[in-house]
């Protein structure tokens, strides 16, 4: 995992495509004004989804993995903490779903402040669990833009 300001950016080299475009798409839209939804940049390749929500407990979550595709997440407004833990043969609470794309595991991570302008690459070894508040709940604008692996 990777966790920054999106103003540290240009700290950072990428060589894969689709991370280059996913902060391509994050840096030149108008985040605020995009309906939420799916926006293709490469097909199932790349592509975006926004969505506003409100933050939940931890306690009704999962931590969640993905096989086909990196998450790069961008908070546009708002603030959450963002559960992590690297895969270490953990054991699988709801097996893969490879129409979705995604597993769930039944552990406790460790918690990191996630807040407006902070972006996280999030690679398929990565445990996660986003949209946890902190406290109260909130409301969240993100984008996290799908790249294929």
């Amino acid at each position: 995992m990777i966790i920054d300001n999106i103003k540290n950016l240009n700290l950072y080299s990428f060589s894969n495509p689709g991370i280059i475009r996913a902060f391509d798409f994050i840096m030149k839209s108008d985040i605020e004004n995009l309906i939420d939804g799916r926006y293709d940049i490469d097909g199932d390749n790349v592509y975006a989804l926004v969505n506003t929500y409100e933050t939940k407990l931890p306690e009704a979550c999962f931590l969640e993995a993905h096989k086909k595709y990196v998450d790069v997440q961008f908070v546009a407004k708002g603030k959450e903490l963002l559960g992590y833990m690297p895969f270490n043969g953990q054991k699988v609470y709801k097996v893969y779903d490879p129409e979705k794309d995604f597993m769930l595991f039944d552990e406790e991570p460790s918690f990191i402040k996630f807040t407006e302008n902070m972006f996280a690459i999030l690679f398929p070894a990565d445990l996660h669990m986003p949209g946890i508040n902190s406290r109260e709940c909130g409301n969240v604008r993100k984008v996290v833009v799908k790249v294929r692996v």
